[in-house]
């Protein structure tokens, strides 16, 4: 069966994250459900990453293997069709060898987070941003993020529903700009631990707030205790931007 890769754009809020539930829409289900439009017999979609309810994606990636041989630029259309009005669009697709694996080939996984800062309630940005009040020390910030670049262990910044084997991660790079009132988060690693985005985040806010200083977030992460975390960032800020492979499967799609 013909293997191919889709990237994918969502607003998480109106889904109980990516997986598939039987209770709850998803957006991995919504998307099954769409293919199975064009294909009843349709298998599985397999995603790079779980995002968890109200986490968005600007480059979401999934494979799926179906027995018809769809030109790219059709299916897209055709899925595209099939998702209305649900707040999910496929940007492109590619057909690749079936020995590609969405998830396990990924070299990298990028992440941003966008925070809000005024004291007004937000319109436009709401379910968008995490809207945080007082002012935030961007330096102060960096300084703290510099100290969880690299291989830890990250126990204190998982869910204590997390299900990986093991919680040491090496997470190569944290970005903190802020440019007007919108401050940014972008971390880059090869994969991340459940929730781990949002702990950080959490934790460096309080950092940007005052609350705590560079030498907390260095006990923080010694403790390897959730305990020990600052409040965990809300779902609405995070998105999923890009998944990183050794050749980008999209390379010859011709966006427009």
């Amino acid at each position: 069966m013909p293997r191919y890769v889709l990237k994918i754009d969502y607003h998480g809020g109106p889904f109980h994250g990516w997986q598939r539930q039987q209770a709850a829409v998803s957006v991995q289900g919504q998307i099954e459900a769409a293919l199975r439009g064009l294909e009843p017999d349709l298998d599985l979609v397999y995603g790079a990453g779980r995002t968890d309810a109200g986490v968005h994606a600007t480059g979401q990636v999934a494979h799926v293997d179906l027995a018809g041989d769809w030109d790219p630029y059709r299916l897209c259309g055709a899925l595209n069709y099939y998702l209305k009005p649900d707040p999910i669009v496929i940007l492109a697709i590619a057909r690749v060898d079936d020995a590609f694996h969405a998830r396990f080939d990924a070299n990298q996984r990028r992440y941003l987070y966008r925070i809000r800062v005024r004291r007004q309630r937000l319109t436009h940005d709401a379910g968008l941003k995490w809207h945080v009040k007082p002012a935030l020390d961007v330096a102060a910030m960096e300084d703290a993020a510099r100290l969880l670049i690299g291989t830890h262990d990250f126990t204190t910044f998982r869910s204590t529903q997390c299900q990986a084997r093991s919680p040491v991660k090496t997470l190569d790079r944290i970005e903190v700009t802020m440019q007007g009132e919108e401050v940014e988060f972008m971390l880059t690693a090869r994969s991340f631990l459940h929730n781990q985005v949002r702990s950080i985040v959490g934790t460096l806010e309080r950092v940007g707030a005052g609350a705590w200083t560079s030498a907390d977030v260095t006990a923080a992460l010694a403790a390897r205790d959730r305990a020990a975390c600052g409040p965990m960032a809300p779902s609405e800020g995070l998105y999923l931007t890009d998944v990183i492979y050794a050749q980008d499967p999209f390379a010859d799609w011709a966006y427009g």
